[in-house]
């Protein structure tokens, strides 16, 4: 049997009391259910857990190459604090995604993107097979002028998808996100890229290594939805396409 670990924030405290916390960890536990190809058990943990003891789930004492086929474990991180001794597939990326001023110099350096603040995100589903690009999420028009918290888990605002650009945009878009993935060396997962849009200048915000606040604009309105697709791409199972759905 599978063992899906979500590990979420530290604070025990802000892993219940949060909104958005809960809605995304239901929409991933929803994903998983759904898919019935495997029996699969799932808890969710907090940093300190994987960090301060051990209870047989696979924590601070587990050794991916020592793991039966049987207690297969799947982390499925929802927190940029994962702790470095923590032996994961995707631990570079999600260092890198942790220093953000580090990552925008590394980009304006290596690829040439400007660096900037953004409220816009673009979805990327990065399969085995390559990536796949979502329509661009933003905020809510209710939400335009609030600033941004540095963590998207803890700030209960409401975001829309789509938001449809120009075919111009687009491709700049695309290029920008298939550079910075390659450039990270990134794993299968389901990203968000966050950017911020002048006339037709992008500037690169952020990047999101797992379906972070802004996905919950995807839960019916694209098809396969950003959760199911990150679910999909931690397991290796394809995905042909990514489509709006049509409003009746």
């Amino acid at each position: 049997m599978r063992k899906v670990l979500i590990v979420v924030e530290s604070d025990g405290r802000e892993m219940t009391d949060s909104p958005i916390i809960r809605r995304i960890v239901s929409a991933i536990e929803m994903a998983i259910a759904e898919d019935a190809t495997q029996a699969t058990s799932v808890q969710v943990v907090s940093v300190n857990d994987l960090t301060s003891k051990d209870e047989g789930v696979g924590l601070k004492s587990w050794d991916p190459h020592t793991c039966s086929q049987s207690q297969e474990i799947i982390y499925c991180p929802l927190t940029l604090c994962v702790p470095e001794n923590l032996v994961l597939p995707f631990e570079g990326v999600i260092k890198a995604c942790r220093d953000v001023p580090g990552l925008r110099q590394q980009l304006a350096q290596h690829i040439q993107v400007a660096a900037g603040d953004g409220c816009y995100w673009l979805p990327v589903v990065l399969t085995v097979k390559g990536p796949l690009y979502g329509e661009v999420i933003t905020l809510a028009e209710e939400f335009n002028s609030k600033k941004l918290p540095d963590n998207l888990l803890l700030c209960d605002l409401t975001y829309d998808q789509p938001l449809h650009l120009s075919d111009a945009l687009r491709q700049k878009l695309y290029e920008m996100a298939h550079d910075l993935l390659q450039f990270l060396s990134a794993p299968p997962a389901t990203y968000l890229v966050q950017f911020g849009l002048e006339k037709s200048e992008i500037c690169f915000d952020r990047l999101w290594p797992f379906p972070t606040a802004p996905a919950l604009a995807s839960i019916g309105v694209q098809r396969p939805d950003l959760f199911t697709c990150h679910w999909y791409c931690l397991t290796a199972k394809p995905i042909l396409d990514l489509t709006i759905i049509p409003v009746a």
